[in-house]
């Protein structure tokens, strides 16, 4: 798939996340669009997945441990034939299969229940040591958030995996800068994130531009080549991306857009679809 084919489904997905959260009245949209191009790179181009088999035995496996940033991976979804697009107006509304934090048990397409942040990093690492087990083929694809990464769970989980040799895991890094109680580096820095990562036998990708399809594509060939140790891509991004009103700025964390918001947003994005 080309980049502008990328883009165009990247467009899509972020219209997504606008739609969800507002119909939700509740939400997070500031790390859904960070990660944005992350997500479509992963479900239109580098995963082995099918939506009309969504349980296939040999499919890759991706683990939201952020996952509170829901409304981008269902979005994607969605995007992507798991489910009608419909369905992400019924965001966290009663019955719907939809939920705040993604459910294994009622979303086609959802590979492990998270929402605790640090714990879908251990998921991810057990799907990888099962692979290796089984001599099963599949790759394991993890998202973590920057904020998430002060988590001490999370490297548990990255010793063992370096340990283990899981060349078959993937660990991302959305380094987007902010968490909910502002700039990350302020808050509990994780910095230097790419040493601590090479300290427990990772091979690390710096991606400068974590919303630039071409950097993504260069990062996802690089990790699929290495043997013998995972790989972690920490990926700069910026909170928010397309929405001009909600980038770098830490209270689109967990807020949703209002109805006036809304409609600026979705004027900005049908603008971006039209040039």
């Amino acid at each position: 798939m080309t980049d502008l084919e990328l883009k165009q489904h990247a467009l899509e997905v972020r219209k997504g996340i606008i739609e969800a959260t507002h119909a939700a009245k509740s939400g997070h949209p500031g790390g859904s669009l960070s990660a944005t191009e992350a997500f479509t790179y992963l479900y239109f181009e580098e995963m082995n997945i099918d939506p009309k088999d969504p349980k296939k035995a040999d499919r890759d496996r991706f683990v939201l441990s952020k996952g509170h940033t829901a409304p981008g991976l269902y979005s994607t979804l969605a995007e992507r034939g798991f489910f009608p697009k419909e369905d992400l107006k019924t965001l966290r509304h009663i019955g719907s299969h939809l939920q705040g934090h993604p459910c294994i048990q009622h979303t086609p397409g959802i590979d492990m229940s998270s929402g605790s942040l640090g714990q879908g990093i251990s998921a991810a690492v057990g799907m990888a040591l099962s692979a290796k087990l089984s001599n099963d083929s599949y790759r394991v694809y993890t998202l973590l958030g920057d904020g998430e990464i002060q988590e001490g769970q999370v490297w548990e989980a990255a010793m063992f995996a370096g340990a283990k040799k899981l060349d078959n895991l993937c660990v991302i890094v959305d380094n987007n800068g902010l968490q909910i109680d502002g700039p990350v580096d302020e808050v509990n820095t994780p910095y230097p994130i790419d040493k601590k990562f090479e300290a427990f036998n990772f091979h690390v990708i710096n991606v400068a531009d974590g919303n630039d399809f071409a950097q993504l594509r260069a990062a996802f060939e690089e990790a699929k080549a290495t043997k013998g140790v995972p790989t972690a891509i920490v990926m700069k991004t910026v909170k928010g991306k397309g929405v001009s009103f909600m980038e770098n700025q830490v209270g689109w964390h967990g807020k949703a857009p209002n109805d006036d918001e809304y409609a600026q947003a979705m004027e900005e994005l049908n603008k971006r679809g039209e040039a």
